[in-house]
Parts: C-alpha cells; structure tokens; sequence
C-alpha cells in the first residue's frame, strides 16, 4: 500500500467512492427507465413523431448522458478496486503521489494535476 495514504484517508475515499456509485447508479437505473442499455438506445431510436428534427437532438442529448453516465460509473468501480492496491493514490503518468486533497475531491483521479491539466491541453489541442 502506498504510505502517503492513512487508513483513514482510505476509509474516507471508500466511502465517497461508494457513495458516488450508488448515486451513479440510481441516475443511470432512472434514465434507462428500467430497461437494459440496449433495450433503451432501441427505444429512443426507434421514437417518430412529427418533431423528427426536436427529437433527433433530443436522442443525440440522451445517448451522450448515458454513455457519459456509464463511462463514470467505470471510472468509480475501477477505483475502488485499485482502492487496496500499491498504485492507488499515484500519478499514472510521472509516478508522484496524487494528494489527498485531490482525491478527496475526486477519488477516482489517476493523475496529479499538472499531469491531468497536461493531458487535457493535449486532448484540446488535438480538437482544434
């Protein structure tokens, strides 16, 4: 386990992963109206009516929230699976150790942040 991290620092990022989980849960079960993904990205396809051009964007808004959804609640789980592990708490990218402030903001952070405002200028950079 890395030794910048106290078991109770550790016990406060498994409860605020856990808690953000559910929540995800919750928000991901309400918008699939419970139906499975598939099930759900037929049905909102599949709606007609005479609004095509309004419901054309509204389908692009609600697959974009669903996959935003799912991609955060794989964000979360991966967290608190690597929770126990030596690398949790370290920079994925220059190996440092993440601070605790960081994480307690945002638990699921496996970069620092001069490493993730790096990645995320690369990735803006690679838009435009």
């Amino acid at each position: 386990m890395s030794s910048h991290l106290t078991a109770g620092q550790r016990a406060l990022l498994r409860a605020a992963l856990e808690q953000r989980q559910h929540q995800l849960d919750r928000r991901l079960a309400d918008h699939l109206g419970g139906r499975s993904r598939a099930e759900h990205t037929r049905e909102v396809l599949t709606q007609d009516g005479d609004d095509a051009p309004q419901r054309e964007s509204e389908r692009e808004v609600d697959m974009a929230l669903s996959d935003l959804e799912t991609l955060q609640v794989g964000e979360v789980s991966e967290a608190l699976r690597r929770l126990d592990g030596e690398g949790f708490g370290v920079c994925t990218a220059c190996g440092t150790d993440i601070p605790f402030d960081r994480l307690r903001a945002e638990p699921w952070a496996q970069r620092c942040v001069p490493c993730e405002a790096a990645r995320e200028q690369a990735t803006q950079r690679r838009r435009t």
